[in-house]
């Protein structure tokens, strides 16, 4: 059976997929991957590959996403499918890079706690009776993980390649799902990546923002188990 791979968001780990761990882990083999240690995307995934199983489906939330058609453009005779959640194909664009030289300089400032609070966090999610919680989560994630981390992962998201190419070489089962009013990667983009691989399934999660798999889980989780049934 394919080994499936998690890859969280920005300032995000395994529990970002708690419910989906819960609801899967006995199915399947599950790895979550950390994405800590390299500054740009291509070392992140070489590091991966270089302990990753033979062959593996990915899925990737936000910059998980963006990880996961990395590993899929230096390796895609090992990738088995690819579910790519709330995520953009696209080369980061100049006042977003602008944006992020501003974080970086305030997180080496020890300004984490502020960043994530005020200028990440509100972005997120819809209004929900779990909003607060999910925030906290988020919150606790991310100064679990520290400065060094987000700036490894700014200068990471900063410098991406466009991966329009590799997605349209893609044949395997993939699934594109984002939250109706995620605000960060809107609808219009996964659009784009479903036209890009056209046997994908495109689901799209309402009363969900960026995070569907902590704000929708089951269903999410019903989402990402139909498209396992077809790998």
């Amino acid at each position: 059976m394919t080994a499936l791979i998690l890859l969280p968001g920005m300032m995000c780990d395994a529990r970002l997929f708690c419910p989906q761990i819960s609801a899967l882990s006995g199915r399947m083999a599950l790895m979550t991957v950390p994405m800590t240690k390299h500054d740009t995307m291509g070392a992140l995934a070489r590091d991966f590959l270089s302990y990753a199983p033979p062959h593996f489906a990915l899925l990737g939330v936000s910059m998980g996403g963006i990880l996961a058609m990395e590993i899929l453009a230096q390796a895609p005779e090992r990738v088995d499918g690819i579910a790519l959640m709330d995520t953009n194909p696209l080369a980061e664009l100049d006042d977003v890079k602008a944006r992020r030289a501003l974080q970086i300089s305030a997180a080496k400032a020890g300004d984490l706690r502020r960043i994530i609070r005020d200028e990440m966090k509100p972005y997120y999610l819809v209004n929900s009776p779990n909003r607060k919680a999910i925030l906290d989560l988020c919150m606790a994630m991310a100064l679990d993980l520290g400065a060094e981390v987000f700036i490894n992962q700014s200068k990471a998201l900063r410098d991406r390649v466009d991966q329009t190419a590799t997605l349209r070489a893609f044949k395997h089962p993939a699934l594109v799902l984002c939250g109706r009013e995620d605000s960060l990667c809107p609808i219009e983009r996964h659009q784009l990546i479903h036209e890009l691989m056209p046997q994908s399934r495109l689901e799209v999660i309402d009363n969900a923002g960026h995070l569907p798999t902590l704000e929708q889980p089951n269903k999410t989780t019903a989402a990402i188990v139909r498209w396992l049934e077809e790998l």
